[in-house]
């Protein structure tokens, strides 16, 4: 598996979708801060897109789409002087899944929100902007469209299991614009996603996450981008944020604490599949990293689970 799969399967990542959105004339919607990553697509007309804190307004023009990775409110409207109506109220009236709002049919939208498990922040979420817009004219928007016309015509024609593969398709528009932006805005990631940009790093990323428990070298991962073992560690600091093997330690951590939270396993078998010989290791290697001990870890997510929160 690449690091991108890799987290995003870590993460339990689900789509959710909602009632798409058609409206007319001045309009004007406004949403509390979504819980999860808030995504739309205009698939007739245009709009604008505030942000709360995110600076300058986004002009929304037909086929493009964006995803809101932080909790900020925002609005949708036809124009800046749009008075905005409550989008919970909105969304209420709803009918036959679609949701209605001013005068009119200029503008059709179709949207919902990916939720994730907990270290969506720490993995993920925290290495990208509060926007991102993929626009319509750009070269790469042909497998959105694709992608979102698929979703349209599962939700107007709500053929047997429609709803699964609506959600399915969105889970794939989540990994294109991911795979785009990254691509994209090279310059602007951080921590592992700026590592995929370097070609040297990429190809040690990629071997560490195809066999975590291998007990990988420097210079063995250097071997396998073709560099020496200083030019290796000097650029996955430089893009990283971290040397190789502390990146490989804290991916370690992070596959055994899933299994910690959803799981059985006992904790030497945790171990071994993660790359640590015995169960102390993996033990004094969690600590170190997390400040506390696997156990407390398995047992502070088991009280969490049984008290419903």
């Amino acid at each position: 598996m690449d690091p991108l799969e890799d987290v995003l399967s870590l993460l339990d990542t689900r789509s959710h979708l909602s009632s798409s959105l058609v409206a007319g004339g001045r309009w004007a919607v406004h949403f509390e801060a979504p819980d999860g990553v808030k995504f739309n697509a205009v698939r007739r007309g245009s709009c604008r897109l505030d942000v709360e804190g995110a600076g300058e307004p986004v002009q929304l023009a037909e086929g493009d789409c964006y995803l809101l990775t932080q909790a900020r409110a925002f609005t949708l409207s036809s124009d800046a002087e749009a008075v905005p109506v409550d989008a919970g109220q909105v969304f209420a009236a709803a009918e036959n899944g679609v949701a209605r709002t001013g005068e009119g049919e200029d503008v059709l939208l179709v949207g919902g929100r990916f939720s994730f498990g907990d270290r969506a922040h720490a993995l993920l979420l925290d290495t990208l902007p509060p926007v991102i817009h993929i626009p319509a004219g750009s070269e790469e928007a042909g497998t959105l469209q694709w992608a979102l016309g698929q979703i349209d015509q599962e939700l107007r024609q709500r053929p047997m299991a429609s709803t699964l593969v609506a959600q399915h398709l969105a889970v794939v528009m989540l990994v294109h614009v991911l795979r785009l932006y990254f691509a994209r805005a090279p310059q602007a990631l951080s921590g592992w996603p700026a590592g995929l940009a370097d070609p040297v790093v990429a190809t040690a990323l990629t071997s560490m996450h195809t066999a975590p428990g291998h007990p990988w070298t420097v210079a063995e991962l250097a071997r396998t981008g073709a560099v020496s073992r200083s030019t290796l560690a000097a650029r996955f600091k430089d893009t990283v944020g971290q040397g190789p093997l502390d990146y490989l330690t804290h991916w370690r951590i992070e596959l055994a604490s899933k299994r910690l939270r959803g799981g059985t396993d006992t904790l030497a078998t945790i171990a071994r599949a993660v790359g640590y010989g015995s169960e102390s290791a993996l033990s004094s290697a969690f600590r170190r990293v997390t400040g506390i001990s696997p156990r407390a870890y398995r047992n502070e997510h088991r009280s969490a689970r049984l008290s419903g929160q």
